[in-house]
């Protein structure tokens, strides 16, 4: 229908390349952008283009931070830097940060090794991870990768890397959730929460 609007149609293509907007968003996106004043577009683009250009992965844990001042986690003195906690995104580490029960430190990898889209060991932060286990006094890495084919494959590639040293390698538990069912579970999550069992 907008197809002969072809700044609109621009629009919606560049809307598109956003990651994890849903399609069905897209249109309601760029109303919101249509409808705003060019004062708040100004105000916006500002925003985006100061943040772009101050926030930065930190090259120690990969989290971001703010260009000019210290990584908020790697200088925290509340916190334990001889634990580190390996995590594929930095979602996931405000995830565990929301539970309030970790005092360590992290390690974003910026994903998990996947062959098939491309995504090898040193397109990840892999290389810097066991650089930082030889640079400092790591004592355990909590190997916390996701519980699918590239999270294992990834965490197991890590582990190999690390046969040598002398860092202590875990891994979160798996087994049920917590208020689950057992009859509700697939065959792999009870399988590992068997083989996984500590005493009652």
């Amino acid at each position: 229908m907008f197809d002969q609007l072809q700044s609109f149609a621009q629009l919606i293509k560049t809307l598109q390349q956003v990651p994890y907007l849903a399609s069905k968003n897209v249109y309601k996106v760029a109303d919101f952008f249509l409808g705003i004043t060019e004062k708040q577009l100004e105000q916006f683009c500002a925003v985006l283009l100061t943040a772009h250009e101050r926030i930065k992965p930190c090259p120690v844990c990969f989290c971001w931070y703010e260009v000019g001042k210290p990584c908020f986690l790697c200088t925290d003195p509340k916190r334990d830097h001889s634990l580190v906690c390996v995590v594929e995104t930095w979602q996931e580490m405000l995830v565990i940060e929301k539970t309030k029960g970790y005092q360590g430190v992290y390690h974003i990898l910026g994903g998990a090794i996947c062959p098939l889209e491309g995504i090898g060991p040193d397109e990840l932060t892999i290389n810097q991870l066991i650089e930082r286990v030889n640079t400092y006094p790591i004592k355990e890495l909590i190997l916390a990768t996701n519980q699918t084919p590239e999270g294992e494959a990834t965490a197991a590639y890590i582990a190999r890397k690390l046969e040598a040293s002398q860092v202590q390698l875990s891994c979160l538990a798996r087994g049920l959730p917590v208020g689950s069912s057992i009859e509700s579970m697939d065959r792999l999550t009870i399988f590992k929460a068997l083989n996984e069992r500590r005493l009652f």
